[in-house]
């Protein structure tokens, strides 16, 4: 993992504990998601994705803005072309949809740390994540019926997180909702003043780094697999999944050092 990133648009960074921080680094363009923005990220998600340093995921913004969504002047400049930009917007929503379900997909945990307002797939970006923790001061938002382009991407991860009538007020009307809003409805975990935020969701990241892999990779994939099943497929596949969990290692030390009452040591196998 290249820790050493240091360009205009994301910085990475790992500390001991492996939590790998990425934060959105352009906060005068408002950390858009441009192209350029994207690919970062994509980039330390996938390093992250087999580095055994790396156990637990942040994702977090300099500035005011934790992520505007779409450059919409790079979607504008788009429209220069012969077909008016069909083919550069399928680009830019492809590299996009890759990029919420590489977060999904990936086998870290990954923590939105939002300190500042998330629009369009910028509120995407923090419901992809596993969890999400705001600032008091955080907003949110998906705008694109304000501009004639009704936010369809975000409405993917957000219609995943919250419930139909809470997703469909923020997507019909593209009002701004606080983040206590966003935790009430499910879309983030916590509002959490300002000033502690950032130790707060440290604290929580490096508690889940303390577990093991092994284990966090099992359950994170199920997770998500359960979700588009029905109550009988989703019981058969879980079931299956405890089964194959019981047969590794650490699930084994883990049993033994409950039993024993000791602290297990992780092999993350």
């Amino acid at each position: 993992m290249n820790t050493s990133n240091n360009n205009k648009i994301i910085k990475t960074s790992i500390n001991s504990e492996g939590i790998l921080r990425i934060v959105l680094d352009n906060p005068k363009n408002h950390n858009t998601l441009s192209e350029n923005m994207m690919n970062s990220i994509q980039l330390a998600l996938d390093e992250s994705r087999n580095d055994s340093k790396v156990r637990v995921v942040i994702i977090s913004a300099n500035g005011p803005t934790f992520s505007a969504g779409h450059d919409l002047k790079e979607l504008r400049q788009g429209r220069q072309s012969k077909d008016r930009g069909q083919t550069y917007f399928t680009q830019v929503m492809l590299k996009c949809s890759k990029l919420m379900r590489s977060i999904v997909n990936n086998p870290k945990p990954v923590i939105a740390e939002v300190n500042g307002v998330a629009t369009a797939a910028g509120c995407q970006l923090v419901a992809s994540c596993d969890l999400a923790y705001a600032s008091s001061s955080a907003s949110f938002a998906t705008p694109g019926v304000n501009i004639g382009l009704f936010c369809s991407t975000p409405m993917v991860a957000l219609s995943r997180n919250i419930s139909n009538k809470h997703s469909m007020e923020m997507l019909l009307t593209g009002d701004f909702i606080t983040s206590i809003k966003a935790a009430q409805i499910g879309l983030i975990n916590e509002s959490i003043k300002d000033k502690d935020l950032k130790a707060y969701v440290l604290e929580k990241a490096i508690k889940i780094s303390k577990k093991s892999a092994m284990t966090l990779k099992t359950g994170k994939e199920a997770f998500y697999k359960q979700l588009e099943m029905n109550l009988l497929e989703a019981y058969d596949f879980a079931s299956k999944v405890m089964v194959e969990n019981m047969l590794k290692h650490d699930a084994e030390e883990g049993i033994d050092a409950f039993i024993e009452k000791r602290n297990p040591s992780w092999q993350d196998k």
